[in-house]
């Protein structure tokens, strides 16, 4: 999977400052460099404030690096791009549209064809299991069903590269897992390339074919890794996990990398 001839995303010595209004300077990410492989499920980890969602933010054009470069199929990253689908932790669909409406709406946008955006939308509703919720309006649904929706209409666009920001966060522990399990599969059947931020431990290691650990602030790459325990394939059932060889180890590195910076943080 990391052979240089599949590169999916480069990102290089990336940095990231904000100019406050009284001319202070804050620098958010310095120096962070990694790659992510062609269907690789990247996870962006690290403690609060390590600058990941603004990594996430810049690999998405929404924010433009202080500093470095960034590179989608060897191309330069420069604004926003319907290459690179987005997925955010609050509910983003319209009210007023159906399930179907909601996920043909971005296509409308780009132009797609009535029976394409038609086929392509049931396609993508049937993928996340809504199909019996195609007509139904957002208000009606669970918090895990809006979440779906939101990866089937992103999905649809048939983005090059998926980026999530804690899609899962608001939810409770059972929606949670259900939609860890769900990304599997959807990984499995789409071959998408996946970047997401998570706080969570335990989902960073469930989802993550790649983990990048960010340090405290201002976040730099810490550890970049591969982990060993699953031996290079993914895991259906979030409950198989737990009695692999080598999890309980990894979830103690990560824990102690938390407690690590974290500490080092409030010292700071």
């Amino acid at each position: 999977m990391n052979s240089q001839a599949n590169v999916k995303l480069s990102v290089r010595n990336i940095g990231k400052h904000f100019s406050l209004r009284n001319g202070e300077r804050i620098q958010a990410v310095t120096g962070a460099s990694f790659e992510v492989f062609e269907n690789e499920f990247c996870i962006l980890l690290g403690p609060s404030g390590c600058g990941k969602s603004t990594v996430l933010r810049m690999i998405a054009g929404l924010e433009e690096p202080s500093d470095g470069s960034l590179r989608l199929d060897n191309r330069a990253i420069h604004g926003p791009d319907r290459e690179r689908g987005m997925v955010f932790q609050s509910y983003t669909s319209f009210d007023w549209l159906t399930v179907e409406q909601n996920v043909e709406y971005g296509m409308k946008l780009n132009g797609v064809p009535r029976a394409e955006r038609l086929e392509r939308a049931r396609h993508f509703i049937e993928l996340v299991k809504l199909g019996k919720f195609r007509d139904v309006y957002p208000k009606q649904l669970s918090g895990g069903m809006k979440q779906r929706v939101a990866i089937a209409r992103t999905l649809a666009n048939q983005p090059s590269l998926l980026l999530m920001d804690e899609p899962f966060g608001a939810l409770d522990a059972e929606t949670r897992w259900n939609m860890q399990e769900l990304m599997v599969s959807i990984m499995e059947s789409t071959r998408t390339t996946v970047v997401m931020v998570t706080h969570d431990i335990e989902e960073a290691l469930f989802l993550g074919d790649r983990i990048v650990f960010f340090s405290s602030h201002p976040g730099q790459v810490l550890e970049n890794s591969q982990p060993d325990f699953k031996q290079g394939r993914r895991i259906a059932r979030k409950e198989e996990i737990f009695d692999l060889e080598g999890y309980a180890e990894a979830e103690q590195h990560i824990m102690r990398l938390m407690r690590q910076q974290g500490t080092e943080a409030a010292l700071a």
